[in-house]
This record gives structure tokens, C-alpha cells and sequence, in this order.
């Protein structure tokens, strides 16, 4: 969702500092420093993956993960949060074409509820999912890429399934669960280079490029 359908200025990166300060990390220290490279390198992956690397202990992770839930959103009740272009015509678009929309994150329940109500999203796709829906693993994990192919029933074969993301890890999971598109959007995390060395099979400029490919490699 973040950087690829929804358009959130940063507040991973402001919702992390909160969380690390809550911990005893010093703003502006070289630890804050090397820690928030480490949130930026693996945008994408399921938040509190990211805080057990960083903490070491599984205590030190869940109170750091509560804290990023908290900071971030309270910074999305603040109205920092929008979407990314075209993304809402975009996703009525592919169900009015017959496509099944599954809206994926690797925050946790809350914080992705606290995303769709902000924008008044909690029915514009078919279905949403969060790494705890689909057995606790998120990207780079193919799990809830198969958890929507499984919970949807809307193609027959792996190979039909359609992920788009803005990061190296979406296009990881969209590759290890066997899809047959894997496409990379340039409005959130990731360039160019990096979607394509993790096995984008296309990288568009965004999400609202994505009807149009679709077509094309349908014939339609």
C-alpha cells in the first residue's frame, strides 16, 4: 500500500523515529543514523521483522513495533496521508475489468485499518491483508501473495496472479509465489535498478500504468 497506492509522505520514516526514541535511541545519534538506513533498505518488509533485526530481543521488538503503531497513526489521524495518484480509479478500474483487488502491507491489522479508514478505502478492494492474516510472515515471504490466491479463488493457476509494488521485497514475494506479472511502480521506495535486480518483469512509472499493461498482455 505505502508507496504504491497510498501516497504517505515519510511517516514510516517519522512513525520509526518516534518508535526508536520511545526505546532510548538519541535523535540525531549515529545508532538513529544507521537504524533508519536499515527501515529505508528494507522497505516493504513486515514491521515487526524490522525491529526484531534492530532490537535483538523479542520484548525490545514488540514494545518498538507498538510504538511505530502509534506514531504513525496518530500522524495518519493528523491527515498526513493521501493517495498515490490515480490509485483509487485505478483499482475500481481493474474490478470493473473483471480483476480481483487485494490491498497488502506489512504493517500490522491496526495500522493498515487506521490507512483504509483515513482514506475511506475499507471497500474499495476485494479484500486486504496483513502479514498475521496470512500466518505472521511478510514480504519477502511469497505468504500473502498465496494467502490472496488461496482466499480469493479468482485465478486457477499461480501464474495468473498479477503483484505490484514499490519495493525490491514486493517484487521478491510476487517472484517466490510463482506470479506471472511482478510489476514494480516508481512512486515509493525503490528505483528502477533495484525492482529489476529482485525479478520485476515490468517497472511502471505507477500503479495507474498497471490497467493498461494488464490489456496488453491479454490481448484485449
Amino acid at each position: 500500500m505505502a508507496g504504491t497506492t497510498v501516497a504517505d509522505g515519510g511517516l514510516v520514516e517519522r512513525a520509526f523515529e518516534r518508535a526508536a526514541e520511545h526505546l532510548g535511541v538519541e535523535p540525531g545519534s549515529a545508532d538513529q543514523t544507521a537504524k533508519l538506513q536499515y527501515v529505508r533498505d528494507t522497505m516493504g518488509e513486515s514491521k515487526i521483522s524490522v525491529f526484531r533485526h534492530l532490537f535483538g530481543t523479542e520484548e525490545l521488538a514488540q514494545r518498538a513495533n507498538s510504538a511505530f503503531e502509534q506514531a504513525y497513526g496518530d500522524l495518519v489521524d493528523g491527515g498526513l496521508i493521501a493517495p498515490v495518484p490515480a490509485a483509487r480509479d485505478t483499482i475500481e478500474k481493474l474490478r470493473a475489468d473483471g480483476h480481483t483487488v487485494v490491498l497488502t502491507t506489512g504493517f500490522a491489522r491496526v495500522t493498515q485499518d487506521a490507512i483504509l479508514d483515513a482514506l475511506g478505502w475499507q471497500d474499495l478492494a476485494d479484500l486486504t491483508l496483513c502479514p498475521a492474516d496470512a500466518g505472521g510472515r511478510g514480504r519477502p515471504y511469497p505468504d500473502m501473495v498465496l494467502a490472496a490466491f488461496l482466499r480469493t479463488g479468482a485465478v486457477a493457476d499461480v501464474r495468473g496472479i498479477v503483484v505490484a509494488g514499490d519495493t525490491a521485497y514486493d517484487m521478491l514475494s510476487g517472484v517466490r509465489a510463482g506470479a506471472g506479472i511482478v510489476a514494480g511502480v516508481l512512486t515509493g521506495a525503490h528505483d528502477r535498478a533495484a525492482l529489476a535486480e529482485h525479478g520485476a518483469t515490468h517497472v511502471l512509472g505507477s500503479v495507474a500504468e498497471l490497467p493498461a499493461l494488464l490489456a496488453r498482455e491479454s490481448g484485449t
